[in-house]
């Protein structure tokens, strides 16, 4: 191919943003030539290759977003370390339909247990499959909400989440809340409500809610709403990153 025909490909390209088929048409025309393919193969083979990438990027794109603390998989939970937790249950959910159905997915139980690690594995499964997901801490989440009341942009940033079609909530009941709060995580979560999905993960026992809620009222409304259409995961048993931690002390030099 001539260098002042390559360029005006290259150009036309460039406009119809498709870098990726910049960059492998030449090497795949080659690839072509010498199997013999025909133009529609060709052509075929070069919008492949731009697909292909264009979803690798937006894949990533959403995992950035995402703002995930450390990414996790399920591939890499030892599911038999957590023998309380029902791993066809976890798996079942992993292909996010509770998401299009906008169910939440609560997991409950004590420190260690990983909680943590198996609401990022879901919400990561989320991303891969093209979901819009938001990761908090609970006291993350309500700091940013207080910001926004404060300056007065508290709307414009409900119109943000809306958008979302997973939002992780992660060590709901570590922290109290103060009473503003409280009012303003039981405003988020109640604006989700049969609009997207929450993953929560928490410490305390339902009925310990009011706790950090300070309201027996508000957190009755609020686990109503919640668990509406919810799976409840109860993960029992000793701390699993205690484990993870004596297995690696046992492995010999």
């Amino acid at each position: 191919m001539s260098t002042a025909r390559s360029m005006l490909l290259e150009t036309y390209l460039k406009k119809l943003k498709m870098p990726q088929a910049a960059r492998v048409y030449q090497a795949m025309a080659r690839e072509a030539e010498d199997n013999n393919l025909s133009y529609e193969e060709y052509l075929l083979g070069v919008l492949e290759q731009e697909i292909t990438q264009r979803e690798s990027n937006r894949i990533q794109r959403g995992i950035r977003q995402a703002a995930f603390p450390v990414i996790k998989t399920l591939n890499s939970f030892d599911f038999k370390a957590v023998p309380s937790l029902n791993k066809q249950k976890v798996l079942k959910l992993a292909d996010c339909e509770y998401i299009k159905n906008l169910e939440n997915v609560i997991l409950v139980g004590n420190s260690g247990v990983g909680k943590t690690h198996i609401a990022t594995a879901l919400a990561y499964e989320a991303c891969r499959k093209g979901f819009k997901v938001k990761f908090y801490t609970a006291a993350g989440l309500i700091n940013e909400l207080i910001a926004a009341q404060q300056e007065y942009r508290l709307n414009r940033l409900e119109k943000q989440y809306s958008a979302y079609h997973l939002v992780v909530i992660d060590e709901l009941g570590y922290v109290p809340f103060s009473k503003t709060g409280a009012e303003l995580l039981f405003q988020f979560c109640s604006s989700k409500h049969e609009r997207g999905s929450l993953i929560i993960t928490t410490n305390l026992e339902f009925p310990k809610w009011t706790e950090v809620f300070l309201d027996e009222q508000m957190t009755a409304a609020l686990l109503d709403r919640l668990t509406h259409k919810a799976h409840i995961l109860n993960i029992n048993g000793e701390s699993y990153r205690f484990k993870q931690a004596l297995a690696r002390q046992t492995i010999p030099d």
